[in-house]
């Protein structure tokens, strides 16, 4: 036979093996991690009603500081639904994703229930790329991707504000741009 049959053959076998390999990959299982206990929070309490914008400006700060290791940048924005903007390297291309979610407070804490995903101009299911970026970015521990479900934890009272103070949530309307907070400041102890 001749040597460039042999390597048509040898590199369409590669490519395929790549490929079933590759989906093999995105499609398995994933072992969804549960969020932890919420921390009991007790104390002083400071209610704070802020905008959008400014707990936008916030949050960015403190993903900045919880995420500085991660090799994959996620961008937020709130508007009327939280939007995630991050890319994923797929075969050397650089491809953008956007993320859609509505906040729901749950116990003081916020989940994120993914509405919609864009991811380039393919369609991919929406647990796909809660999967993917599960893998490739690297939350802080307040922060618990659930693919299965198609959301995300986001557990306030693990975040440490000044002199051990906690935050949890107590409403979150982005249509009526209202947010309110609880500061719960611990009780000095003597």
């Amino acid at each position: 036979m001749n040597k460039w049959k042999v390597a048509f053959f040898v590199l369409a076998g590669a490519i395929i093996m790549v490929l079933v390999s590759l989906v093999y990959l995105i499609t398995s299982d994933f072992k969804q991690a549960s969020p932890r206990e919420p921390i009991a929070l007790e104390g002083n309490i400071l209610t704070v009603e802020t905008t959008a914008k400014e707990f936008e400006a916030i949050a960015k700060q403190y993903l900045a500081d919880a995420m500085k290791k991660s090799p994959v940048p996620v961008e937020l924005v709130i508007d009327e639904k939280i939007y995630l903007y991050s890319t994923l390297m797929a075969f050397g291309f650089e491809i953008p994703i956007q993320m859609d979610f509505n906040p729901v407070v749950t116990d003081g804490n916020i989940v994120l229930k993914q509405e919609a995903v864009h991811v380039g101009k393919v369609n991919i299911p929406p647990d796909m790329v809660l999967k993917l970026m599960a893998d490739a970015v690297d939350f802080p521990s307040w922060i618990t991707v659930q693919p299965n479900d198609e959301q995300i934890y986001v557990d306030l009272s693990r975040i440490n504000i000044a002199s051990g103070s906690r935050v949890r949530a107590q409403e979150i309307d982005l249509a009526n741009d209202k947010i309110v907070l609880q500061v719960v400041i611990p009780n000095e102890t003597k």
